[in-house]
């Protein structure tokens, strides 16, 4: 059996699982496929394939054309990169891996923290030999907005809380009962942007939550509130981001996920002064990798046996 397991950026799958135990020929790639017909090219040999979340995509086109493909295992619970029907219509299973919440929630925190006190400005001018330059802001007191509230959004709440922010949300289905238990209030999709010092994104991205953020919203935002997206780029205009923190409408944005990732080196985001930056890591930790690639030869070694395990349906 040919494993491939895809885009180990920091080249540390095989250290956190036992793949000798499948005793199979396994290659990892670290760095990104260039597109579609790359992936084709350099998995049509592979019978099974280890995806790291949605960083290579798995469309019809790409399953149609890798024809030793038995067993797609993504890590996590959901993948809106795999045409999961597609998988299936080529005799192609897909299974999942277990998942743990808290590292996304605890990393929204970080941006937020190091946007608020200009930790990244403040630690490269402590490097260069200066001293203080900015002037920060405190969170105590102001309000932190929730675009949705579930696991990920219910956390930062919590976290929130903790630093005495009042809290609020807004979801196309969230009601004050199902606020309630996280100590939230529910308030409109407008009240939310208007009122928020810190717009933090928590949403799954779908047809429904693509571009809902747009112009007409950062421009409702207040001009010294932040905006911060752990979930996933497309849910925020990219360019309309861009644009708004050109003219300072908003103060800052603190980001770890892209329309295209990695970001090309030439986004314009790379050239803003008011904006942290971060490269995808919200879910990066050695607790997170143990689970996945754990699960992942759980999966593979059930699959091996004839009876699959975690198949996504």
């Amino acid at each position: 059996m040919k494993i491939a397991i895809l885009d180990d950026y920091q080249n540390v799958a095989l250290d956190y699982a036992d793949w000798d135990s499948l005793g199979a020929e396994i290659e990892v790639f670290t760095t990104p496929f260039a597109d579609p017909a790359d992936v084709v090219a350099r998995l049509r040999d592979f019978e099974v394939v280890v995806a790291m979340r949605e960083r290579t995509r798995f469309p019809a086109e790409v399953l149609d054309r890798l024809p030793a493909l038995k067993l797609l295992v993504s890590t996590g619970h959901r993948n809106a990169a795999i045409d999961v029907p597609a998988a299936r219509r080529n005799g192609v299973v897909v299974s999942s891996t277990g998942y743990i919440a808290a590292p996304a929630a605890e990393h929204t925190w970080a941006l937020i923290l190091a946007a608020a006190r200009n930790v990244p400005v403040e630690s490269a001018n402590m490097r260069e030999g200066g001293w203080q330059t900015t002037v920060g802001t405190i969170l105590s007191g102001k309000t932190l907005g929730l675009l949705g509230l579930g696991r990920l959004g219910a956390g930062a709440a919590k976290i929130g809380q903790a630093f005495g922010m009042e809290t609020i949300a807004w979801s196309q289905n969230l009601t004050q009962e199902k606020a309630d238990p996280h100590g939230v209030t529910a308030v409109s999709k407008d009240e939310l942007f208007a009122r928020a010092d810190v717009l933090s994104v928590h949403l799954v991205l779908s047809r429904r939550s693509r571009g809902l953020v747009g112009a007409t919203e950062l421009a409702a935002m207040k001009p010294t509130a932040m905006l911060v997206n752990t979930s996933r780029g497309p849910i925020v205009d990219e360019a309309a981001l861009v644009d708004s923190l050109r003219r300072k409408e908003i103060a800052v944005a603190a980001l770890d996920v892209y329309d295209v990732e990695p970001l090309p080196p030439e986004h314009p985001l790379r050239t803003l002064d008011n904006v942290v930056l971060t490269p995808h890591i919200g879910y990066v930790t050695r607790e997170t990798y143990e689970i996945f690639y754990r699960d992942a030869v759980e999966d593979i070694a059930a699959f091996q046996a004839g009876s699959p395990i975690r198949v996504m349906e």
